[in-house]
């Protein structure tokens, strides 16, 4: 996939960078993979606002994705890929053998009528899902479960992937896209391949009207609010606001916010780097 950088006829076209889309094969979704969605506004049940900033947007239908990959050994042909508003990755449809019909994320230089496989009987090729211990080391991943059975969790938006280092016993050692460095077990899937749609972080809005269509209001900082508003708020004159702080006091930068005594830490084996 390709990006295109308009011509400044309105204001709003002048730093507007947007994807091709040339990839897309579809443009109505399979309507039995498909239900209704609704925003909440950033509104908890009791309808608080809880979340600021967000609100309006264009309505969304959800797309049942596929996670699990757990139809072991039936093959599925590429029948499309399509656009999700749901998320910065396209997807892709599977028809299986056995007649369904299945959504996942589609990965990069997937094509319409590759024939795709899961489970340990899989080739290691891309877009095959099967479990870590099969996978050869030094393998470009994604959708990575963190327990068996339990769905890809890790590696999922658009252009990432990591990669499987090395085996360490019943584990294998994986390289996130953050740069963290993890135990995984390994008998927990991934697919092979990077996610597609790698040129997302190419693009540009152009205008603010596109964050409206997304959801997302206008965000207020808090150094131009009054003390009463923020603790950053107030003084004479544009201050600096002195710490970075939340609206309720923490740090917000720096502060560690990771539970010490963690369970899931005895798997990490290198931290992200700041």
């Amino acid at each position: 996939m390709a990006v295109r950088k308009l011509k400044p006829v309105t204001p709003g076209q002048r730093h507007k960078v947007i994807g091709t889309f040339e990839d897309i094969t579809a443009s109505v979704p399979e309507k039995s993979l498909v239900s209704g969605k609704r925003s909440t506004g950033g509104r908890n049940n009791s309808g608080k606002m809880t979340v600021r900033y967000r609100g309006g947007g264009h309505k969304r239908k959800y797309r049942v994705i596929d996670f699990k990959r757990e139809k072991d050994g039936v093959p599925a042909v590429v029948k499309t890929i399509e656009y999700d508003p749901n998320r910065s990755a396209r997807i892709a449809l599977l028809f299986y053998a056995d007649g369904e019909k299945r959504y996942i994320i589609a990965p990069n230089g997937l094509q319409v009528g590759t024939t795709l496989l899961s489970g340990a009987e899989a080739a290691p090729e891309i877009g095959n899902a099967l479990p870590l211990a099969n996978i050869p080391v030094g393998t470009v991943i994604h959708n990575i479960e963190l327990r068996p059975g339990q769905g890809a969790l890790l590696v999922r938006s658009a252009g990432n992937f990591a990669q499987l280092t090395s085996r360490e016993g019943s584990y294998c050692v994986i390289k996130l896209p953050s740069g963290e460095t993890r135990k995984i077990l390994s008998a927990c899937r991934a697919t092979v391949g990077s996610v597609g749609n790698s040129d997302h972080a190419l693009e540009q809005s152009g205008k603010a009207g596109r964050s409206r269509w997304l959801g997302r209001r206008p965000h207020n900082r808090g150094v131009v609010m009054n003390p009463h508003d923020h603790p950053m708020g107030g003084g004479e004159g544009r201050q600096s606001g002195g710490h970075p702080r939340s609206r309720k006091g923490l740090y917000a930068k720096g502060l560690k916010t990771r539970a010490p005594k963690k369970l899931s830490n005895k798997y990490i084996i290198e931290r992200a780097k700041k």
